[in-house]
């Protein structure tokens, strides 16, 4: 799964494409893991305008890189997220913790 990343003035953007499932999520942690902690970003911004599909996993990756940013005292936001994606995010109550665009 590709993350396509820049970062410019501790202002990281992280663009995700192609399906976000069980068999890709661990490596769009680890990739965004790395990144965090390697800029220590003020500002996440993550770029799901090219995700085509998405379960439960990556309710995991948002949960997970939200956190990964309140330990570095940073904001996340989300963008682009398809109506499939925002769908599951919905469900699972993810509005009321990260915020969408």
């Amino acid at each position: 799964m590709p993350v396509t990343c820049r970062e410019e003035e501790r202002r990281l953007t992280a663009a995700v494409a192609g399906e976000l499932d069980h068999h890709g999520a661990r490596s769009v942690m680890e990739e965004l893991d790395r990144r965090i902690d390697a800029a220590r970003p003020r500002e996440l911004t993550l770029d799901l305008g090219g995700l085509t599909f998405t379960d439960s996993s990556g309710i995991a990756v948002l949960l997970r890189t939200h956190r990964r940013m309140g330990q570095v005292q940073g904001a996340m936001r989300v963008v682009n997220a398809p109506v499939q994606a925002m769908r599951v995010f919905r469900a699972a109550g993810l509005e009321r913790i990260i915020r969408f665009e």
